[in-house]
């Protein structure tokens, strides 16, 4: 799978083309992950600050 994906790598020098696009799909995926970071960042904050509220109110911890 390695040489594959070196092979396809080098493939990029020849043809300009593959070289823009692969460029482009690099810059997304990097969008993508920061955009996942981000995400996770938010809802750990978010289940902090629930975590919070059912501590500091016993009464919504308590089974129906």
């Amino acid at each position: 799978m390695a040489k594959a994906l070196i092979g396809h790598l080098n493939s990029d020098l020849r043809d300009p083309r593959l070289a823009v696009e692969n460029a482009r799909l690099r810059n997304r995926v990097a969008e993508l992950e920061s955009l996942v970071l981000r995400l996770s960042e938010e809802n750990d904050r978010l289940m902090a600050a629930r975590a919070a509220e059912l501590l500091a109110d016993p009464q919504e911890m308590q089974p129906a």
